[in-house]
């Protein structure tokens, strides 16, 4: 293995190699999606509260937008396929979808407060197109960050531990602040959120783009900027049909998917803590106290990723989160769960088991990411074709069709126990029903998903000998064009 300007040469593959703060910042474009993404997964306290719509009503709103979400993937994924401008196929995608986000939840949480229903919908869709932008570079513009297999898992390391600490920033600034700030999680308190996203999220947009600013460039896209096969929307139908490694790892992250969403509702995560265990003010805390072991979790995770393929990595956390989901059951049923937080035992015990589930979590459901890149390198080696674009949005386009369900099931399961027109609050009054209910979404959805994720990478082909053999023949190509 040899340097040569800026590339690691390794036998027949010149790697198109990043540079370590390039790695570090470009998955600030996914924490910043996902700073959104946090933020609007408490949007049914502002529908209710400020919209008045009922909560099965915004439920089922909510699910059908996702499949909207869903149908804009293809045809933005085309888009930026077919994007080629004078800085770069990606970074214009980043900038416009970011725009049009901001502009959407201003409408959405300060301006059109009290429209009703329609309008909520309408500027929702808005919104949505931004966020299919911005996301859908998340998963192409990988293919021109880095090609190299010791580097790609390094994504996987950032991106869990940025939305990791996101997710421990947000249960804090939840929990501990805009909670007992407002005394409840209404309109004012989901403004202050909105305020607080847009700024965060802005910051990260802006490190992203100067992360692509050297890489997003005709000669990183695909064959080295030599055009491939024309690249028509039909292939839609022929990538979902040919391309095996792209058809099992939409359903091993869409089954996860559905049931991590259900899983982290803001709904059930108050019942969970809020009811069950009766103290919400944990929550946050326990953000803080899990993050250094689940980190170090990562990190080991990710290293197999860069030694044995990230297959192999999904596969072994994939099992470790299901014993982990299993054990946190048992201390809900062996121990008084109100102890949860103030008995040593049974404080120990959850923390423990908390943080190694948190931390093989984040593997599994984060290491699906630098994967698209390696379908869509896949993609190229099969039909000579770079579509990124439309790999990652064929990707989502399905797998926010079966994910989208997971708001409707928290709602008709909310609606079940008596929350029909009101949400969940800290302080309610706890009944078996909440527990089970509660249960079954926060750990029993996740086992189903991830058993499907396992039985889905018995048939995906892509370990770390066919991705050798992967890049070695588009290596090949590209020296045949350039000899040519």
């Amino acid at each position: 293995m040899r340097e040569n300007q800026g590339n690691i040469v390794n036998e027949k593959v010149e790697y198109n190699h990043a540079k370590l703060w390039q790695i570090a910042c470009f998955p600030l474009n996914n924490l910043a999606t996902n700073i959104f993404m946090f933020l609007m997964m408490y949007v049914s306290y502002l529908a209710v509260g400020g919209y008045g719509i009922a909560v099965v009503a915004i439920s089922t709103i909510i699910t059908a937008t996702r499949l909207f979400d869903a149908v804009t993937d293809p045809i933005i994924g085309f888009i930026i396929d077919k994007t080629s401008t004078k800085i770069g196929k990606f970074r214009p995608m980043i900038l416009l979808g970011y725009t049009i986000m901001v502009i959407s939840l201003i409408l959405m949480y300060y301006v059109a407060i009290g429209g009703g229903t329609v309008t909520f919908i309408l500027i929702y869709l808005v919104y949505i197109v931004g966020y299919t932008f911005q996301t859908a570079c998340t998963k192409s513009a990988q293919t021109c960050i880095t090609n190299d297999p010791k580097q790609r898992p390094l994504f996987t390391r950032c991106d869990a531990i940025y939305v990791l600490g996101l997710a421990t920033g947000m249960a804090m600034y939840v929990s501990n602040y805009l909670q007992p700030k407002y005394g409840e999680l209404g309109v004012a308190a989901m403004q202050e959120f909105c305020f607080t996203s847009i700024i965060l999220a802005g910051i990260c947009t802006i490190l992203a783009i100067a992360a692509l600013w050297q890489k997003d460039i005709p000669e990183n896209w695909g064959l080295g900027g030599t055009k491939g096969p024309a690249i028509k929307f039909k292939d839609y139908i022929s990538v979902l049909k040919d391309n095996r490694a792209i058809q099992m790892l939409v359903v091993s992250a869409s089954t996860d998917k559905l049931a991590l969403t259900a899983a982290g509702n803001s709904a059930i995560m108050v019942m969970i803590f809020g009811i069950v265990i009766g103290n919400y003010g944990f929550y946050g805390k326990l953000s803080m106290i899990t993050i250094i072991p689940s980190i170090l979790i990562i990190l080991l995770g990710t290293r197999l990723a860069q030694k044995k393929g990230s297959k192999k990595a999904l596969v072994q956390y994939t099992w470790l989160a299901i014993l982990f989901a299993v054990l946190l059951f048992l201390v809900f049923i062996v121990f008084d769960p109100t102890k949860i937080g103030s008995g040593l035992l049974p404080t120990a015990a959850f923390l423990i088991i908390y943080c190694l589930f948190t931390g093989v979590k984040s593997i599994s459901s984060n290491i699906v990411i630098p994967m698209i890149a390696d379908c869509a390198d896949y993609e190229t080696y099969l039909s000579g074709r770079y579509v990124p674009g439309m790999m990652g949005t064929l990707f989502s386009f399905v797998d926010k069709i079966i994910s989208a369900l997971s708001t409707t099931i928290v709602g008709l399961l909310l609606a079940a126990i008596g929350y029909k027109t009101v949400m969940p609050q800290v302080g309610d009054s706890y009944t078996s029903t909440i527990f089970w209910v509660s249960m079954i979404t926060f750990l029993g959805l996740p086992i189903l998903g991830w058993i499907a994720s396992l039985i889905a990478m018995k048939f995906y082909p892509l370990d770390e000998e066919k991705m050798r053999e992967v890049q070695e023949h588009i290596a090949e190509i590209k020296a045949e064009n350039a000899e040519a």
